[in-house]
């Protein structure tokens, strides 16, 4: 089956920038707060498409050795009540590939779970820099929103990723387990 995902994200990105010179046209030649309104929801979301493309191109191959990404105590119970094993498969994969055990060796996809995750954390962070547009345009309520929305979204995909990680390295540990057995005989 064929990845959609990154057209829809691109062709997204594209639509939404159109729709938004359109509407700033618009609002120039007929000025309303509607249409402003519009246009700034349409920029915005034009933003985060563009944002998350960009982020996710730019950040290089991440080490996971970090303490960063060592599972914390409360995240288990955390990740039990918030019900990750139920709704972590309804996700969107940009690039299932990378997390396919049929062309990746376990310890490889431990590190595109770990690139994964800087690329929404850091997607996350980004998601507030359209606020910064507040003075330009006022309309404080719908950046606000679209941001909150936005990094709420990409904190899903944080989540997954230290879900699923945990089991993965212990499939490296089974592994590196079952080499040095093979080894010493």
């Amino acid at each position: 089956m064929r990845n959609r995902f990154p057209r829809v994200m691109k062709t997204a990105a594209i639509v939404f920038a159109i729709v938004t010179a359109a509407l700033v046209a618009i609002d120039w030649l007929y000025p309303s707060g509607a249409v402003l309104a519009a246009a700034i929801s349409c920029g915005t979301t034009c933003y985060h498409f563009a944002m998350r493309l960009l982020v996710g191109h730019l950040i290089p191959s991440v080490k996971g050795t970090s303490r960063w990404f060592r599972p914390r105590k409360w995240e288990a119970p955390l990740y039990r009540f918030l019900r990750v094993k139920h709704w972590k498969k309804h996700l969107p994969t940009y690039n299932p590939r990378q997390f396919s055990l049929r062309e990746y060796t376990p310890q490889q996809i431990v590190q595109n779970m770990c690139g994964a995750e800087v690329v929404h954390t850091v997607i996350m962070v980004c998601s507030f820099l359209p606020l910064l547009m507040v003075p330009v345009f006022g309309e404080f309520w719908v950046f606000f929103i679209t941001s909150v929305l936005a990094a709420l979204f990409d904190s899903l995909f944080v989540i997954a990723q230290r879900y699923n990680r945990p089991r993965m390295e212990r499939l490296v540990q089974k592994g590196a387990e079952n080499e040095r057995t093979d080894i010493s005989r």
